[in-house]
């Protein structure tokens, strides 16, 4: 059964998560602080982690930084009661795949849950993963994508991608040339309304070119449309 980790210092939200997440059919292990939280991640090995920000003995921030520092990639969705845009932008460039801003419904978390257990599991429902019948890669200048084992080499270095840098970088590789919106990629990339927060795909970006490009300064790969958006180039092999 698939496990999900809860972090949050509420034992009233702590109750209605595990409640509504085991009513799901997740299996759950719960923690009320962070330092908890962080030896339960490492030692229960769970799918996934609802990490409150705000937290005892180790806040949110810390405990996403240290599980990223160990190398551990379980998927972390971050909930904070603040509506600050700065503490949700740390929360994913520190490695958070999603985060959700108090109050939320019980069922909007398990919402998440699962599409970010898909995505996880190479299998976001609105993402074009497929490429041209057997095609076994994609190739763009010195990348290459496998879509199948989720896999992206960089001159045959196999680059360490998060899920959804994946998914980014495959969704605009599949369309070469053609230039997004911010709005557009959310909607695309992202399963659910993300309506003003495009500096998520800011984040995610620049996560890519720090990884794919030789200078992110003059960028090869992805290039910012001033104004508008993002675009893929066709770069030649």
């Amino acid at each position: 059964m698939t496990k999900i980790l809860v972090v949050d210092d509420e034992s009233s939200i702590v109750t209605l998560l595990q409640f509504n997440i085991e009513k799901a059919g997740f299996d759950v292990v719960t923690a009320e602080d962070g330092r908890t939280g962080y030896e339960l991640a490492l030692a229960e090995k769970p799918d996934l982690i609802v990490l409150d920000l705000m937290l005892p003995e180790m806040d949110g921030i810390e405990v996403c930084k240290q599980l990223r520092q160990d190398k551990v990639e379980t998927p972390i969705l971050m909930l904070t009661a603040k509506d600050d845009e700065l503490d949700k932008i740390i929360g994913l460039e520190l490695g958070a795949d999603d985060y959700l801003t108090k109050p939320f419904s019980p069922r909007e978390v398990v919402a998440r849950i699962k599409a970010i257990l898909r995505r996880s599991a190479g299998k976001p429902a609105d993402v074009e993963l497929e490429v041209a019948p057997k095609e076994k890669a994609l190739h763009v200048g010195d990348l290459k994508i496998l879509t199948e084992s989720y896999e992206v080499y960089l001159q045959d270095e196999l680059l360490d991608l998060t899920p959804k840098e994946f998914e980014l970088l495959l969704y605009l590789a599949n369309h070469r040339g053609k230039v997004f919106s911010r709005d557009q990629l959310l909607d695309a990339v992202w399963n659910y309304d993300y309506i003003g927060e495009t500096r998520i795909v800011d984040v995610h970006v620049s996560h890519l070119r720090d990884k794919i490009e030789a200078d992110t300064k003059k960028p090869q790969y992805i290039k910012t449309i001033r104004g508008f958006g993002y675009k893929m180039e066709n770069v030649k092999s």
